[in-house]
């Protein structure tokens, strides 16, 4: 990305934190190659068109983040009509799960006075009576980078000085990934179609629809694309621990030197480099 001037630079990449200028976890992570990224850009055909889908899936993302996040906090806002699926998913989910987000520590600014970034957590939680870093996505799967950007809240939130600053009500544990999406099955066949950010994408791997589908003949045969018999829209809701995370936090540490290294015209400019 290009920047215009330093005020630019600091405003797309990081945050003010006590007066210091500090990056963003995630901004760091751009860093990180990303493949099915790189899949998905060859996939559209052009640059231009999947910027487009890239920014409305992430409004559509927003959303329903903001409408999970509400129901924690007691917002009265209503939820968007597209995102319901997802929502009374959830609900479902958690009725069972039992999920108890801290409203206080929901979109919370935390930072590392150690390794010197800060980023927005999007929840503290208890879930089966652990406490720890809860962290919402909108996607098809877990991604390594969610790895390395809820190690960077834990370490940061692990060291004494934050966790003084943020009255937290007990020592962080450990971190879940709460993932979130809404699709269609085939009746069929039990493809799978998502729709987001106006493209359609229909997945036919056969270990994805065992993952999704009864089968009463296992010699099943997938439908001709104009064959699919679509059912209504579904919420798919699917959370996962990960406790160890001293690597993933020491491969956060080097993407941040690289990213230093990158930007290094930049930082040494605002004054984060000397």
């Amino acid at each position: 990305m290009r920047y215009t001037d330093t005020n630019h630079f600091k405003k797309e990449c990081g945050y003010e934190v006590n007066g210091v200028w500090m990056p963003r976890v995630t901004k760091i992570l751009d860093i990180k190659a990303k493949p099915g990224l790189d899949i998905f850009f060859k996939e559209v055909g052009d640059y231009s068109s999947a910027e487009d889908i890239k920014n409305k899936s992430a409004e559509e993302g927003t959303k329903l983040h903001r409408a999970i996040q509400g129901l924690f906090t007691g917002s009265q806002d209503p939820i968007p009509e597209e995102v319901l699926p997802a929502v009374n998913a959830f609900q479902e989910f958690n009725a069972a799960r039992k999920i108890e987000l801290h409203p206080e520590f929901v979109e919370r600014l935390i930072w590392s006075g150690r390794h010197h970034y800060a980023g927005t957590v999007d929840a503290l939680a208890m879930v089966d009576g652990k406490f720890g870093v809860l962290d919402i996505k909108t996607s098809t799967g877990f991604w390594p980078e969610y790895n390395l950007q809820t190690a960077a809240y834990i370490s940061a939130l692990q060291e004494f000085e934050i966790k003084k600053t943020l009255s937290l009500p007990q020592d962080v544990q450990t971190r879940w990934i709460l993932r979130i999406d809404q699709n269609k099955l085939c009746g069929r066949c039990g493809a799978m179609l998502r729709e987001k950010g106006g493209r359609i994408k229909i997945r036919n791997s056969k270990s994805k629809i065992r993952n999704n589908f009864e089968f009463r003949n296992s010699n099943f045969v997938l439908c001709a694309e104009s064959a699919h018999e679509w059912g209504e829209l579904r919420g798919e809701v699917e959370i996962r621990e990960f406790p160890y995370f001293y690597n993933d936090t020491k491969a956060f540490v080097a993407a941040k030197i690289l990213w230093e290294w990158e930007n290094g015209y930049w930082l040494r400019r605002v004054g984060y480099l000397q």
